[in-house]
């Protein structure tokens, strides 16, 4: 398929999770676009029991200590799924500093409506999707008014559909549907995580070409991004983390700059890999 027209390159967002003030500041620097405290923690362990997947474990004062070093419009909160304590959970988070706030776990427009009256323009809104009912329902969804973008969760949205391996929604038209159902309402989107080029179960540069096809532009830097961390900050110095983010900014430049024909033939190859996996798994 030919990709979307393509918004330009500084649209597109890199998000790195991290509570530490340290981390936060050297990756501002670092050219990471927003970064994301995240307070969910309703209903994680029950979820993903026994995988490897991060539980952050971030409190309200992460919040403000990370508010304190990062820029203006650049810090995007987490909150837990809506529930009866999450409007005192916005007010709280928004008293100390959010720029965005971020809804998980959310199953259809209704939840995301109680979130956007009770923002009430006070910072913006992002909704996100990992559960196969807010899949089933993505038309409806993307018409929510006051919703400045959405993600798609893979992790947790390929356990609720019982695939296999998270990247198998790539393949088998679950993000390819959510994708066409936010791109006909004009819903500014991002896809799952990315890690550094050349490395994955699936690399990084061939899931930007995915990216690319189908109109993302944001994703979550992995914990790949994390390796030489402590909670107080890089055990390494330098421009490591400012050389990894460029590469992946320069695989988005690069298959923004490819012909249709050029990146179908990464997308195939993508598939390939994405279902020798899941053969393997």
């Amino acid at each position: 398929m030919t990709a979307p027209e393509a918004t330009s390159e500084a649209a597109f967002q890199f998000m790195l999770i991290t509570n530490s003030p340290v981390v936060a500041t050297h990756a501002v620097a670092s050219g990471v676009d927003l970064v994301f405290v995240d307070l969910e923690i309703k209903g994680k362990h029950e979820r993903q029991p026994g995988r490897s997947t991060v539980i952050s474990g971030h409190t309200f004062d992460d919040v403000s200590r990370v508010r304190a070093v990062v820029p203006s419009g650049r810090l995007l909160v987490r909150l837990n799924p809506w529930d009866a304590q999450s409007p005192a959970e916005v007010d709280q988070v928004i008293a100390l500093g959010a720029d965005h706030v971020m809804l998980p776990m959310f199953r259809g427009p209704a939840e995301l409506e109680s979130l956007v009256r009770k923002v009430d323009g006070r910072c913006s809104v992002v909704g996100l999707l990992e559960t196969a009912e807010a899949a089933d329902s993505a038309a409806e969804i993307a018409a929510v008014a006051g919703i400045a973008r959405l993600h798609i969760g893979l992790n947790d949205l390929h356990l609720a559909l019982r695939r296999r391996f998270m990247f198998e929604l790539l393949v088998d038209g679950t993000v390819e549907r959510v994708a066409a159902a936010l791109r006909k309402r004009s819903v500014r989107f991002g896809i799952g995580g990315l890690a550094r080029v050349g490395e994955g179960l699936v690399p990084a540069e061939s899931l930007v070409a995915e990216h690319v096809a189908l109109g993302s532009s944001a994703a979550i830097l992995s914990r790949t991004f994390h390796r030489n961390e402590t909670h107080d900050g890089p055990l390494s110095s330098g421009p490591a983390l400012a050389t990894e983010i460029e590469k992946l900014r320069s695989e988005v430049r690069r298959c923004r700059g490819l012909s249709g024909p050029a990146l179908d033939a990464i997308r195939a190859d993508t598939a390939m890999r994405i279902r020798r996996v899941i053969g393997s798994a």
